[in-house]
């Protein structure tokens, strides 16, 4: 396993490749909210940077435009790709994360898809599994992975939901602090539901919920409720050799100091 950091793509993309390797790491993911960067000339100075500073781009996390809320009540309606007002737009703007990903030679597409329906035999569900599929072929034509960030679903849910969809190129970008932020599981536990479809994993930590209308609170890596010891033991025991991307959801100083403890406490443990 090799230990990255999840920086954005902007208008600043140079630094902010600069800045893997300030910090050490040589692999990142590129998270873009914008979909205006999508374009030859950002592709461009991505592959110049990347080249220049060493550093690789194990997958680019797509978002998506339109409304979203963090919560638990207007969550489910607002987030991803579920909900139907939005899920047209939305799909086009992961397409174009996977075109844009084919430009710089990245072969993983991550987002988040939403809150998963936990029940399968409704329209709901089916419309948008054929809606995935769809997106899914999509970007393996592109020769890539589809990846789901976990968190708004339980495991057995995400897995099911590949297995319905059944297309050859799903994976899972597995974020073991949302999985507790929202309440659905333990990441250890977790890998044993889906584990073999984990293809890039977050480094980040949080606690659950103490409420019912609000995540759980992310929190520096080590002071959450990940038990990173036997997270890290359970992916070596499943064989997973991918990378670990840390991600801190603040800003500012606090943010590379929290990644750079981050970063000390997982070369331990790896």
């Amino acid at each position: 396993m090799k230990i990255g950091v999840l920086v954005n793509l902007d208008n600043n993309v140079e630094a902010e490749i600069k800045k893997v390797r300030d910090l050490g790491l040589y692999s990142c993911q590129l998270s873009c909210w914008n979909m205006n960067m999508y374009t030859d000339e950002i592709a461009e100075r991505v592959n110049k940077a990347t080249k220049e500073y060493g550093v690789t781009v194990s997958t680019v996390w797509g978002g998506w435009q339109g409304p979203g809320v963090w919560d638990f009540y207007d969550g489910p309606v607002t987030l991803g790709l579920v909900p139907v007002d939005f899920r047209y737009a939305r799909i086009k703007d992961v397409m174009a994360a996977s075109d844009f990903a084919k430009k710089i030679g990245v072969e993983n597409v991550a987002t988040h898809v939403g809150f998963l329906p936990e029940t399968p035999n409704t329209e709901e569900y089916h419309s948008l599994v054929c809606a995935l599929r769809y997106l899914a072929q999509y970007i393996k034509n592109n020769g890539q992975y589809f990846l789901f960030e976990t968190g708004q679903e339980t495991p057995v849910t995400l897995r099911r939901t590949i297995e319905d969809i059944g297309t050859d190129n799903l994976g899972i970008n597995l974020d073991p602090a949302n999985l507790i932020l929202y309440g659905k599981a333990n990441p250890v536990d977790a890998l044993d539901v889906f584990g073999k479809y984990v293809r890039d994993v977050h480094g980040k930590d949080g606690c659950y919920p103490t409420d019912g209308r609000n995540l759980g609170e992310e929190m520096p890596l080590g002071e959450g409720k990940v038990n990173f010891p036997a997270f890290i033991a359970k992916l070596k025991e499943i064989g997973y050799d991918g990378p670990i991307t840390i991600e801190r959801e603040i800003s500012g100083e606090k943010q590379i100091e929290d990644i750079r403890n981050a970063k000390a406490l997982l070369e331990k443990l790896i």
